[in-house]
């Protein structure tokens, strides 16, 4: 696409409000954090709260990754196999718990389920961004 630049891989660096547009337009990625000296990723669905990501998520190292507002990576990306082409976005940033019964209420309106409804997921997370970048394939010419 004309006027956006390209990395050091051949990839287009996308801008800051494509990222956003891309990031909401999917409905499953992965949370990246660290849990027990390792690097944890797990799948989840998600939404966009203006440039905020929120997920649900049960008591567990999802949970606990918000604890002490550690640093915290979410992925999401496509790929189409027939034309090779594809795009990524990743946010860093720091989890929270969303406590504020008027703040959970509000995004319970938003319709976030979560993609496998066998254990109840009653916690919200949001993950405010210190950063987000995405990379585009070159569209072919």
């Amino acid at each position: 696409m004309p006027g956006h630049s390209i990395d050091h891989a051949g990839l287009e660096t996308l801008s800051f409000d494509t990222c956003l547009r891309l990031l909401a337009s999917v409905p499953v990625g992965r949370v990246g954090f660290m849990a027990d000296g390792e690097v944890q990723v797990l799948p989840v669905n998600h939404l966009v709260d203006g440039q905020d990501v929120i997920f649900r998520t049960a008591r567990g190292s999802k949970l606990s990754a918000t604890e002490g507002q550690r640093p915290i990576t979410f992925e999401v990306d496509d790929y189409d196999e027939r034309t090779h082409s594809g795009w990524s976005v990743v946010v860093n940033g720091r989890a929270e718990p969303v406590d504020e019964d008027a703040e959970v209420d509000r995004l319970g309106r938003a319709g976030l389920r979560p993609w496998v409804s066998t254990v109840e997921r009653p916690f919200w997370i949001r993950i405010r961004p210190t950063s987000v970048t995405g990379r585009r394939t070159p569209q072919p010419v």
